[in-house]
């Protein structure tokens, strides 16, 4: 993990060493970063769950128009704001977040006020997964091995959610996540053929262990 001042190439902080490609780049989908991240509309659905109680609880109470909308005024605002801060959250960190896969390692720049990178080399990844939303967007969580850690709090929200104790980092809300699982599947496989050593198969329904080399990176992918 380190900070960065610049970018020689776009998402990287440095440039690539001789011989390393760079196969695929991409950025979180804020809509759905939103949704899943920052649970926009859990919070859109309490305040307005509560704005029903509150109006019925007046109407009850015989209270005029008037009063009820003076009563609850602070209550509507009080929620946009909630809303908006969450939501313009989701810009910024989609914005400020790129993922990179090159043929050695995966590289996550994430940050908004402290950008900085995470390299996680192929050899660091015990198993991968891919799923795919009813929205068409995908998170690919990357599990790592047990020597190898990350900080759950750091790297939020590019990680797994609720896999605190031994973090798995992860290409989130991605709106090309099938394309990108295929290309990492592809690069993984090409890297245990050229180096012999164990790749990690991205899988979806399950995770494969990263020394089953001769697996399919075929995907079939889920929605939820």
């Amino acid at each position: 993990m380190s900070e960065y001042d610049g970018e020689p190439i776009h998402g990287l902080p440095e440039q690539l060493p001789a011989g390393e490609l760079l196969r695929w780049q991409g950025a979180p989908q804020w809509g759905a970063l939103a949704k899943r991240a920052f649970h926009v509309r859990s919070v859109a659905l309490y305040f307005g769950l509560l704005l029903v109680v509150t109006v019925a609880i007046l109407l009850a109470q015989h209270q005029s128009f008037a009063q009820i909308v003076q009563a609850t005024t602070w209550f509507v605002v009080l929620a946009v704001a909630a809303i908006g801060i969450l939501t313009a959250l989701a810009v910024l960190y989609a914005r400020s977040t790129v993922y990179s896969i090159t043929d050695r390692r995966v590289v996550i720049r994430f940050g908004i006020a402290l950008p900085m990178a995470v390299n996680i080399p192929f050899k660091s990844i015990e198993t991968a997964g891919l799923r795919v939303y009813a929205d068409g967007t995908g998170d690919i969580p990357l599990s790592l091995l047990p020597s190898q850690r990350v900080s759950y709090f750091i790297m939020w929200p590019n990680v797994r959610p609720w896999h605190m104790l031994h973090a798995q980092p992860m290409l989130r809300a991605l709106p090309d996540a099938q394309q990108a699982a295929n290309i990492l599947a592809a690069t993984l496989k090409a890297a245990s053929a050229a180096d012999h050593t164990a790749g990690a198969p991205v899988t979806t329904d399950g995770e494969m262990p990263a020394s089953a080399t001769d697996a399919s990176p075929v995907f079939s992918a889920t929605s939820s």
